[in-house]
């Protein structure tokens, strides 16, 4: 680990922390920290961790940090980190017997939200279709309480064939629409292998999705309310979807 201090906006050393909140920014980075000069002692702990590894550690006031990452940073610390490999589906489902798939959620709080509910409900995994956002972006990190970080997750690419994967490692298809049954319907619980579908907040998963599903079930509601958050609707059902617990 190396430490400086800088005090220039256009320090070269500086590119990667620049307009973090740019949603498009996707690039690969090494290990670095922004600090700011007064959270300094307070990081002693975390910064010592860093000893054994490829790591620089720039100081800087708080005004130029949030010159330089492009909005108002109250927390004083970023961190830029090297995005791991994408993962196949095989490799990221392995063991699990409860994956959350998830179709075009492009809001980054309900995506970080879905992963915490997966982390805390036991889903073992997370599939992505193209279209969801980023479950490295910060504000995505920040909401699931750090377990985007923990909860193995694939990214999609041939959708919705990833679907028809799945069911050939032995998932049960659920969808969860409005238009479906009721969830107490089905005992998810005594699925083998299960994989949760939900869509974004209005469109819904789309039809190729709905086709391939081999239940489609709906949380009933109160007259005169149509639907729940997409988290909130995910962790009803994964909640439903826990399996016996044994010994």
């Amino acid at each position: 680990m190396t430490r400086s201090t800088v005090d220039d906006v256009e320090d070269p050393r500086l590119a990667d922390y620049r307009h973090l909140n740019d949603a498009d920014l996707r690039r690969a980075h090494d290990e670095a920290a922004g600090v700011c000069e007064k959270r300094l002692d307070a990081l002693g702990d975390v910064l010592a961790r860093l000893d054994d590894r490829h790591a620089d550690v720039l100081v800087a006031p708080q005004d130029l940090l949030e010159q330089i990452v492009g909005f108002r940073l109250h927390r004083g610390v970023v961190a830029v980190i090297g995005r791991p490999r994408p993962r196949s589906l095989d490799e990221v489902v392995g063991d699990a017997d409860r994956v959350l798939v998830v179709e075009g959620v492009n809001d980054h709080e309900n995506l970080g939200a879905l992963l915490r509910n997966a982390a805390g409900l036991g889903a073992g995994a997370v599939v992505a279709d193209p279209t969801t956002a980023d479950p490295l972006y910060r504000r995505a990190i920040r909401v699931s309480m750090g377990n985007a970080l923990r909860v193995p997750w694939h990214r999609a690419t041939a959708w919705p064939a990833t679907l028809d994967e799945l069911v050939g490692l032995g998932f049960v298809l659920a969808a969860l629409t409005p238009s479906g049954t009721d969830l107490s319907a089905v005992d998810l619980a005594e699925i083998d292998r299960l994989a949760l579908l939900v869509g974004a907040e209005g469109p819904g998963l789309s039809d190729g999705a709905l086709t391939r599903a081999d239940h489609r079930l709906a949380i009933p509601m109160a007259a005169g309310v149509d639907s729940l958050n997409v988290a909130t609707a995910a962790a009803i059902a994964l909640h439903a979807a826990r399996p016996p617990q044994t010994g």
